[in-house]
């Protein structure tokens, strides 16, 4: 058996037996791992409030031989969801966040830029106060991780000819990865608006603080939401329930 140790994110737990849980995590060192908590539900020493999904912590685990899931010992929080006021929009951001996260990354392969990426926008998830909310961080995250899945072809150059793109004529579809000049857009296919794809050529360029002093409203770069959003269920072949849920609130 080893030993290990890493920061981690917790994505999602399930309850199993009496008081154990399974737990997704997805860590800086070792990627995305699931494992068992025994008596989560009653051990406030080892385990306390860090079962909370996209809670940052540091976890204590054991690999076994031949074991799919690992023994997870401790998780001592760095920061949790709940440091500040929750609500709903937040909270459905956090969900949709930890949705994706575990269903596209794959089992035990390290991914420190989306590591890093997530650790950036959680601090902005965080950060967000009863005046403002958080669809920057959203959309940044969303931007960010279609590219880091390999969904997101040059966004300056049309993906069907490779001319360079007229920002009033941005067009994308929900079959195809990309964007497309006027031209070779599809008949289904619907307009980036001239903010949102500035917006989207700057977030691949600085990182999510800069953005953090603009001021954003759901509306603001909605469409580039569903464009990203669009290209993420593609590929995962099913709709992120989170989304949906934060779409009606």
């Amino acid at each position: 058996m080893s030993a290990l140790t890493s920061d981690a994110v917790v994505l999602r737990t399930w309850p199993v037996h009496e008081a154990d849980l399974i737990v997704s995590l997805f860590t800086r060192d070792y990627g995305k791992i699931r494992g068992v908590a025994k008596s989560a539900l009653k051990s406030r020493k080892r385990f306390g409030g860090a079962m909370e999904s996209m809670t940052v912590t540091r976890a204590y685990f054991v690999e076994r031989p031949r074991q799919e899931l690992v023994r997870l010992d401790q998780l001592e929080i760095i920061r949790s969801p709940l440091s500040a006021p929750v609500d709903a929009i937040r909270m459905g951001v956090l969900t949709l966040y930890a949705e994706l996260l575990d269903e596209a990354l794959p089992e035990h392969d390290p991914q420190e830029t989306v590591f890093r990426l997530v650790a950036s926008v959680l601090e902005q998830t965080h950060a967000v106060t009863s005046t403002t909310q958080p669809w920057m961080a959203l959309t940044y995250f969303q931007l960010w991780m279609t590219r880091l899945m390999g969904l997101l072809p040059d966004i300056t150059h049309c993906t069907m000819c490779g001319e360079a793109l007229h920002p009033a004529e941005v067009w994308f579809n929900s079959h195809s990865d990309g964007l497309f000049c006027s031209l070779h857009r599809s008949g289904n296919a619907s307009t980036l608006s001239i903010e949102s794809w500035q917006t989207a050529v700057r977030m691949l360029k600085q990182p999510v603080q800069t953005f953090a002093v603009e001021h954003w409203t759901r509306r603001r770069c909605q469409d580039l939401r569903r464009f990203t959003l669009q290209s993420m269920e593609r590929h995962l072949e099913r709709k992120l329930r989170s989304a949906e849920a934060l779409a009606r609130l």
